[in-house]
């Protein structure tokens, strides 16, 4: 009797050393699974951070490298003063990139018959606010909104800048009578509802559309 209990106490003693060896290799194994793991998890994070830092930097480079090349984001507003005094006090001040040059060419050569109106410019004059014009024109500058213009102009040289498909389209929903409120007179009428328009800001965000 003695010897069966002590044979059941050698193998109840077996068994709990085995399980513990098990159990230790066990967690032995999942810590090594689990730094295999951290390591590759590491290792694969620190290098697709490494490509979206290399892809952000790329973008970055290629934005400071654009700069200074002629793009631009908006419209650049009018900086010279002929033109300002000469046009400024009978309607808005259009920007020179809202049309092509072959469009300021056209209006400045009518001058004479300027939509019913006779500018009465001198010669000098004329040339002065030309070379302005035609030298900052729709064509000659990357704001986005001048681009836009010229692809859609499809070759065409509108003397009015409501004639401009671009622009039209970019108004189409707009009903014909809130052009005619007192405090916006007509279609072409820019500063009226766009508060930023001087400064060669259109963006939706700026709009204001007056209510009489």
């Amino acid at each position: 009797m003695k010897i069966r209990k002590c044979l059941l106490l050698f193998f109840a003693i077996a068994l709990l050393s085995g399980t513990a060896s098990v159990g230790t290799a066990s967690a032995d194994s999942d810590d090594r699974y689990g730094n295999e793991r951290n390591e590759r998890y590491g290792i694969e994070r620190n290098e697709r951070y490494g490509v979206e830092r290399d892809e952000r930097s790329e973008r970055r480079e290629r934005y400071e490298n654009n700069r200074g090349k002629g793009k631009q984001r908006f419209l650049s507003p009018v900086n010279n003063a002929l033109y300002s005094e000469e046009c400024s006090s009978c309607h808005f001040l259009y920007l020179p990139g809202l049309l092509p040059s072959g469009s300021w060419n056209k209006i400045l050569d009518g001058s004479e018959d300027h939509f019913g109106e006779d500018l009465a410019l001198e010669k000098e004059t004329t040339e002065a606010i030309r070379k302005y014009l035609v030298g900052n024109a729709a064509e000659t500058t990357r704001a986005r909104r001048a681009v836009k213009i010229m692809k859609s102009l499809k070759g065409e040289t509108p003397l009015r800048i409501t004639k401009v498909r671009y622009i039209i389209r970019e108004h189409h929903e707009i009903r014909s009578g809130v052009f005619k409120r007192e405090s916006i007179g007509s279609f072409s009428n820019c500063g009226a509802c766009h508060t930023t328009a001087d400064k060669g800001i259109f963006e939706e965000h700026y709009i204001r559309i007056p209510r009489r």
